[in-house]
C-alpha cells in the first residue's frame, strides 16, 4: 500500500483523483497549496508526492526545491498543464523525478507512481539540518559554514542519520550501513559514536546527536 502526498489547488481535480487514487488502495494525503504540503512532508513519510506547479502562496517548484535541500529524497512526481520543454527542463532542475501533463489516464499515473515508489530519488546532492550540512557528491561536511573533518565511516554514519532524521535509527541498521554483513564487535559502533559526537561537539552542535535508549541514535531536527 502507497501512502502519497497530492499538492494541488484544484480541489475538483484533486478530490476526484484521491477517489481514484483510493480505489488502488493508495492513500493520498491532501494539500491545497505549497506551505500546506510543506508542513505535511514535515510531520510524515510518504512514497511519492505529487506536485502541481501554478499553487498560490508557494509553487511547486518551489517546493520541490525546498524539500531537495533539505535533504529529502521522497521521489516527486510534476502534475501540471504547463506541458513546453521549458517548464520539463525547469522541472527537473526543481529536482523533480517525473513529469505528466494534465488531462491524464489514471492507468499510466498508477503505473507511475508504482515505480517511483520503489525508489529513493537521485536528485538529492546534500543533506541539511539547521547548522549541519552534507555534500554528498563530494562527501565533505559543513558546520556552522566550517567544513568539518569526516572519515568515511563518520561520514556514512552521519548520512544514514541525516537521511532519517528526526527518527531513530536501530544500532543494528547502523552497523549493517557500516560494514553490511561483515558485523564487528559490540563496541565498534559505540567508538565512532563517540568520535562522530566529538567531530560535532562546536557551540550547541553536539546536541543534534541523540542517544533513543535501547535502540539506537537519531539526530534532532533545527530547523
Amino acid at each position: 500500500m502507497l501512502d502519497v502526498l497530492l499538492v494541488e489547488d484544484d480541489q475538483d481535480l484533486a478530490r476526484s483523483l484521491i477517489d481514484n487514487l483510493a480505489r488502488e488502495k493508495i492513500i493520498c494525503d491532501y494539500a491545497s497549496n505549497g506551505l500546506e504540503g510543506a508542513q505535511l512532508i514535515e510531520k510524515n513519510t510518504y512514497n511519492v508526492i505529487i506536485l502541481d506547479i501554478n499553487m498560490p502562496g508557494m509553487d511547486g517548484l518551489s517546493l520541490c526545491r525546498k524539500i531537495r535541500i533539505k535533504g529529502i529524497d521522497t521521489s516527486v512526481l510534476i502534475l501540471t498543464v504547463r506541458g513546453t520543454l521549458e517548464d520539463k527542463l525547469a522541472g527537473f532542475a526543481a529536482g523533480a523525478d517525473d513529469y505528466m501533463l494534465k488531462p491524464y489516464e489514471i492507468k499510466e499515473l498508477i503505473a507511475r507512481l508504482n515505480v517511483l515508489a520503489k525508489r529513493r530519488s537521485g536528485q538529492v546532492t546534500q543533506l541539511v539540518n539547521g547548522p549541519l550540512r552534507l555534500d554528498l557528491n563530494n562527501r565533505k561536511g559543513m558546520l556552522y559554514d566550517q567544513e568539518i573533518v569526516l572519515t568515511p565511516t563518520s561520514f556514512t554514519l552521519l548520512e544514514t542519520l541525516l537521511r532519517a532524521s528526526p527518527h531513530p535509527v536501530s544500532k543494528a541498521s547502523l552497523i549493517q550501513s557500516l560494514w553490511g554483513d561483515d558485523i564487528p564487535n559490540s563496541n565498534k559502533l559505540r567508538v565512532h559514536i563517540h568520535k562522530l559526537r566529538k567531530i560535532l561537539n562546536t557551540g550547541n552542535a553536539s546536541s543534534l546527536l541523540k542517544t533513543s535508549p535501547g535502540y539506537g541514535f537519531y539526530i534532532e531536527n533545527h530547523t
